[in-house]
């Protein structure tokens, strides 16, 4: 009978957890993306452990899980092991060489580039074997074999290269000083100078170069310098003005001499403007590093602040946990719901009872009133009550006599050690020992054996255990991984092939330009042009592509992420749903047996509740409308002041706005002016006057009537009553009065000439 075992391995990955340290071939882009590989390390599912919570650890509910998702605190990784990009080394030698190739400083040295050693005889020798000939893999002839270029491609080409400057046979050593840099010359003496007749020294036409302005002389002002100097020989070499033959010659070399300074001028802008993008990038990687650095701190004060906030639920959670199985208890203690009386002697006999340790949750607090018991004494605030509370003490107090207590007898009467004092002697006799070898100085004390402290060691964990496989599939994994290398190996020669048949066209124009005319090297040129131009618009659409492919590989995963969790969420609502109408069902249960015997106390409860709640609407109403009272005061007070403010400022303002033109008009009026202006003052302050009082009159006189009509009406009834009684009619008092308005009526119809007052 044969017996078929499945053995199922795990699929290898693509690439380790930490290739980024330890794979030399590993190589990354740029610091970003190694921190982006050092995260993704740090968070992979590796390191995710489920770590119980010993409280709730047979929970079914969602709010008290059974366990929660930690990271492992331990590093992998030794902390011998370098962490940082290795492409920092050839970011800064890329930086020296470009910044001696347009600047230079003999003092800056190119570190060389060292390889790592290829192990040609060890692990990597399958690599230098010779080619296995496949038909449909293999595009050139296997034993041709390309030489690898020995030049530095980011080095300064020869022409620019420095030669090292020989070595000076004395040298200037730096020694500190008692005075300041700022007590010391800075900028170095020029002599005055007198310049022979007839001679034109050319140390004179670097007179405009001055210390910190051209002067020590840098590259750049050496070749100032030299082009100056070819100027000169070319001006030299210019046909004079006054041979009429030569002027087209002379204006053809013009044209030509500044078209090469144009294009020296073109060339120092491309150098400025490269310089200002070197700037300008580290600026910005300096900005990004600054940015990178915030969102790191800003991410840990978030992360604490959650952690802290964890923290408080968790002890609030227990606290309140605590106090519910504490209500159970006591409640479980009384399931039958009976009353019972208080039993004073068991209280008092049972010294754990609230009578003699109370409870501080139920109000009772043991240290209230304790300030009562404190001792207020002058001999003890004071530093002479201290001495006079000592002075009072006798001397056996302050100055003791202690007496050393006999040593008993170890030995009983009949010889046997009790076995409380069976320590004693057994320390005795190990003094005893340990004097008698210091005597003899045999042997180098001991240490006592039961004064020692013994630590216990840390157990060690279990070790792991890894199933051994069988010899043949060993041997078949070591051939897989061989011919996976040798695929890899075969993969980045093709790749290289590639390459060079990609740019076969540029090769080829490389080396033919040399050799071609004026015409043919523009007509490749503008070949190289338009291939560039193909290559780099395939480039960008096929960055296009990519990010259309990564954007809809993102929307497909959030798509299917939102909808798996939506999907456990709706099984975990389900489940908690039927839990939840299982206790719904018996708590109704319950419910209904209770809802008897509580419906006195509801009505009683709701009733007072009822009364509370009314207390408080009223007290709070009181207290909005005092609120709003205070409020409405403390406004139209504001309103009144600023009100009165702004006023006081607009007549202000008017008033010194009249004034000035009233001035103004002053000083430029003639005397026709002024006497017009008195007359339209006198016309405007009399004739409105004796209008209104016209007016006003008329008025008068119409009501006049209307008043008098009403006093014979009034008086008619009365006229016999009082003819009874001998007082005089009212008829007569009516004319009276007639006459007395009419009087008054012609007296205030006569105008009066009205003084004018000047307003204020």
């Amino acid at each position: 009978m044969s017996v078929t075992q499945t053995i199922n391995k795990a699929a290898s990955n693509p690439s380790r957890t930490h290739d980024y340290l330890y794979d030399p071939l590993f190589s990354v882009s740029s610091d970003r993306d190694h921190a982006r590989a050092t995260f993704k390390a740090h968070t992979s599912v590796d390191r995710i452990k489920r770590v119980p919570e010993y409280n709730t650890m047979f929970s079914n509910l969602r709010h008290h899980p059974r366990f929660s998702v930690r990271l492992e605190a331990t590093d992998p990784v030794p902390a011998y092991i370098n962490r940082q990009w290795r492409g920092y080394a050839d970011q800064a030698r890329e930086a020296l060489v470009r910044y001696t190739t347009f600047n230079y400083d003999p003092s800056v040295q190119i570190p060389a580039v060292s390889y790592p050693d290829a192990e040609v005889a060890g692990r990597n020798r399958y690599q230098y074997f010779r080619r296995p000939i496949i038909p449909f893999l293999q595009q050139v002839p296997p034993d041709v074999l390309l030489a690898t270029n020995k030049v530095d491609p980011l080095a300064p080409p020869e022409s620019q290269q420095a030669a090292r400057p020989p070595t000076p046979m004395t040298r200037t050593v730096a020694i500190q000083t008692d005075y300041r840099d700022s007590e010391t010359q800075t900028e170095p003496y020029s002599p005055e100078y007198v310049v022979r007749p007839g001679s034109a020294p050319e140390l004179l036409t670097l007179a405009t170069l001055t210390f910190g302005q051209g002067l020590p002389a840098g590259l750049a002002e050496v070749e100032m310098i030299e082009r100056a100097r070819a100027k000169r020989a070319w001006e030299a070499t210019l046909p004079p003005l006054n041979d009429v033959s030569q002027l087209d010659k002379r204006r053809k070399m013009m044209d030509e001499q500044e078209r090469k300074e144009w294009a020296i001028r073109e060339a120092e802008i491309e150098k400025l403007q490269e310089a200002r993008l070197e700037v300008l990038k580290k600026l910005l990687q300096q900005r990004e590093q600054n940015h990178r650095e915030l969102t790191t701190k800003r991410l840990d004060r978030l992360w604490t602040k959650k952690q802290q906030h964890k923290e408080d639920k968790v002890t609030r959670i227990r606290r309140e946990h605590i106090k519910t199985i504490r209500k159970l208890t006591k409640k479980r203690q009384n399931v039958e719901g009976k009353l019972e009386r208080r039993d004073i002697t068991h209280e008092y006999s049972n010294h754990a009872s609230q009578t003699y340790a109370p409870i501080s949750r139920v109000g009772v607090f043991l240290d209230r009133g304790s300030e009562q018991y404190v001792v207020k004494s002058r001999h003890l605030t004071t530093y002479e009550g201290l001495l006079e509370l000592e002075g009072s003490l006798p001397d056996f107090v302050t100055q003791p006599r202690i007496r050393a207590p006999k040593q008993r007898s170890v030995v009983g009467k009949d010889g046997y050690v009790k076995r409380k004092n069976r320590r004693e002697k057994e320390l005795a006799e190990i003094y005893e020992e340990m004097q008698k070898n210091k005597l003899k100085g045999d042997e180098a004390p001991k240490p006592l054996r039961f004064l020692q402290k013994i630590e216990k060691p840390i157990p060690r964990p279990p070790t792991p255990s890894v199933e051994v496989p069988s010899q043949e599939e060993e041997d078949q994994e070591l051939a897989v991984i061989f011919l996976q290398k040798l695929i890899r190996g075969k993969a980045v020669q093709n790749m290289m092939f590639e390459g060079k048949e990609k740019r076969r066209e540029l090769i080829l124009e490389l080396q033919s330009t040399h050799a071609l005319q004026e015409a043919q090297q523009q007509m490749k040129k503008s070949e190289k042009e338009a291939i560039l131009t193909l290559q780099r618009q395939r480039q960008m659409h096929q960055h296009k592509e990519s990010n259309i492919d990564e954007g809809l590989a993102d929307l497909e995963g959030q798509a299917i992420g939102d909808m798996l969790d939506f999907l456990s969420k709706e099984l975990i609502r389900l489940q908690e749903e039927r839990r939840i109408h299982a206790f719904s069902m018996l708590a109704e249960r319950q419910r209904r047996i209770r809802e008897a015997e509580e419906s006195g106390r509801r009505q009683v409860e709701e009733r007072r509740r009822r009364e509370e709640d009314e207390i408080f609407k009223q007290v709070i109403g009181l207290h909005q409308e005092t609120v709003d009272t205070y409020l409405q005061d403390i406004i139209i007070g504001s309103v009144d002041a600023t009100a009165e403010r702004q006023a006081r400022e607009e007549v202000q303002r008017k008033a010194e706005t009249i004034n000035d033109i009233a001035y103004e008009i002053e000083e430029s009026r003639t005397k026709l002016q002024s006497e017009e202006i008195v007359s339209e003052l006198v016309h405007s302050f009399l004739l409105p006057e004796v209008q209104k009082q016209t007016t006003r009159e008329k008025v008068k006189t119409q009501q006049r009537k209307h008043l008098l009509a009403a006093h014979k009406v009034v008086h008619k009834e009365g006229e016999g009553v009082m003819a009874m009684h001998g007082q005089p009619s009212p008829a007569s008092d009516d004319k009276v009065m007639e006459d007395k308005a009419t009087q008054e009526g012609g007296e205030k119809t006569s105008p009066k000439p009205v003084s004018p007052e000047p307003e204020k």
